[in-house]
C-alpha cells in the first residue's frame, strides 16, 4: 500500500476508558509513523473528553465528536458548533422525555451530577473525575454552552423516540442499544456530520488519496467511518454490523489486534 492514512476509534479499539492503551498498541502506532504513513483518531468523544494517554501516540490529527470537530498537528481546521438556542431546545426536549442529557464540547462537557451518576452510566464518575476542570453543569449555562454533539442517555420508561422526533430537524442519531460500552445511549451529531464527513474533509485538506484510508473500528458509531473509507479493519469485538463490513477482522484490542491489523496491510 502506498503512504497511507490510517483512522482509529478510540473505546474498544486502541483504548480502554479504565485501563487505558496497550503497549503493543502504542508501540504499533509508532512503527506506523516510522514508515511515513499518516495516523488519525477518529473519535465519537468530543475535544473535552480525550485522555491524556493519547499524547504517547503522537498522533497526526484527529476526527472528534463524531466528525464535527478537526485537528491536524495541534491546531483546529475545523469545528461545527450547535448554536445556544438548539442546545437549550435540546436539553429542554430530552428531559421532557426522561432522557439525561450530556452536552459535548470541545472545551467542556456539561452535565448535571444529579441526573448523569453511576446509575445511569457504571463510568460516569470516572469521566467527572478524568475531565476535571473540563466539566461544567449544564445549570447556569444553559445559554453559553458551546457544543458539538449529544448524547442522549436512556432511562427506563423514557419516550426516546418521541425525543428524536422532535429533534430530527437537528440532529442525525446513532443508537447504541442495549449492549456495549455506550449501552443505551443515543449520540446525536450534527444533521449532515459523521465520522464519514470528517475523514473525507481531513483528507481533502491534506491532498490524501481516497484510496489510501484505512479505518479501525469496534462500535455502530464506526459504520460511516467504514462505509467511506478504502481498506476496513474491525476489532475482534467489533459489533457484528461492523464486522460484516470489513475487509479484515482482526483480534481483540488486548490481543494484538491494532499491531496484527496494520501487519496485516503490511503498514509496519
Amino acid at each position: 500500500m502506498n503512504k497511507a492514512a490510517v483512522f482509529f476509534d478510540l473505546d474498544g479499539t486502541i483504548c480502554d476508558i479504565k485501563k487505558g492503551m496497550p503497549d503493543d498498541t502504542i508501540n504499533a502506532i509508532h512503527r506506523l509513523r516510522e514508515n511515513g504513513h499518516k495516523a488519525f483518531l477518529c473519535t465519537g468523544r468530543s475535544r473535552a473528553y480525550l485522555p491524556k494517554e493519547l499524547s504517547a501516540l503522537n498522533l497526526d490529527g484527529m476526527v472528534a465528536a463524531c466528525g464535527a470537530y478537526l485537528e491536524y498537528q495541534g491546531h483546529c481546521i475545523y469545528n461545527e458548533r450547535m448554536s445556544a438556542p438548539v442546545a437549550r431546545k435540546t436539553v429542554e426536549i430530552l428531559r421532557a422525555n426522561g432522557l439525561v442529557p450530556v452536552m459535548e464540547g470541545w472545551d467542556y462537557l456539561y452535565y448535571d451530577k444529579e441526573e448523569y451518576h453511576n446509575g445511569i452510566d457504571w463510568y460516569a464518575d470516572l469521566i467527572t473525575e478524568q475531565l476535571g476542570s473540563r466539566w461544567r453543569p449544564i445549570r447556569n449555562y444553559e445559554n453559553i454552552m458551546e457544543i458539538n454533539k449529544v448524547s442522549a442517555k436512556r432511562t427506563e420508561g423514557c419516550d426516546y423516540e418521541k425525543a428524536l422526533q422532535e429533534l430530527s430537524g437537528d440532529y442525525d442519531f446513532i443508537n447504541h442499544g442495549e449492549h456495549g460500552f455506550a449501552s443505551n445511549t443515543i449520540e446525536m451529531v450534527p444533521r449532515g456530520v459523521s465520522k464519514a464527513t470528517g475523514i473525507e474533509r481531513m483528507i481533502r485538506t491534506l491532498g490524501i488519496a481516497w484510496e489510501n484510508t484505512v479505518a479501525f473500528g469496534d462500535s455502530n458509531n464506526d459504520i460511516p467511518m467504514f462505509e467511506y473509507v478504502h481498506t476496513k479493519v474491525a476489532m475482534g469485538n467489533a459489533s457484528q454490523p461492523l464486522k460484516n463490513m470489513a475487509d479484515y477482522i482482526t483480534d481483540d484490542m488486548w490481543k494484538g489486534g491494532i499491531a496484527n491489523g496494520l501487519r496485516h496491510f503490511q503498514l509496519i
